[in-house]
């Protein structure tokens, strides 16, 4: 399984309003700059947040977006969903129905339980948490030339 382009925009945005003050409005070209997210992209992301009530989208000149929820209270197991849909990792998982195999089948189970514990994992990274552990690895030398500062 790999996130979506969508998925990764959809986080990075979410990221980004969760270190501004709660409840401004934050231009959408900001964040698009700032997160390197092309704008259009961008805009078709922030309806699906906000179907998802994770975001408002503020209309006009002084418009942008605005997170609706603290970015305690607000995961990426959400945010990621919002935008790709509820994560499934095989078709047996999303409609049990189409395989007749589900009852004897040992895969099956470790499927469901990969499932499980990436969700959980998911549910339990708040963006408050990641802005608390958002790093970046410093320049540094390595074998005696600068290394490129990785985020």
């Amino acid at each position: 399984m790999r996130l979506t382009r969508a998925g990764e925009y959809a986080v990075r945005c979410v990221l980004y309003l969760s270190g501004k003050e709660q409840g401004i409005v934050v231009p959408r070209r900001e964040i698009a700059e700032a997160m390197e997210i092309p704008g259009q992209f961008l805009g078709k992301i922030a309806q699906q947040l906000a179907r998802g009530s994770i975001i408002e989208i503020v209309q006009g000149p002084k418009g942008g977006f605005r997170l609706l929820v603290k970015p305690a209270q607000v995961s990426l197991l959400q945010v990621v969903e919002a935008v790709v849909g509820e994560i499934f990792l095989n078709d047996c998982l999303m409609r049990p129905s189409a395989c007749t195999r589900i009852s004897s089948c040992t895969v099956h189970q470790v499927w469901q339980k990969a499932r499980t514990q990436l969700r959980e994992t998911l549910h339990s990274a708040t963006f408050a948490d990641l802005l608390r552990e958002e790093t970046c690895i410093e320049p540094q030398l390595l074998d005696g030339e600068l290394a490129e500062a990785e985020c």
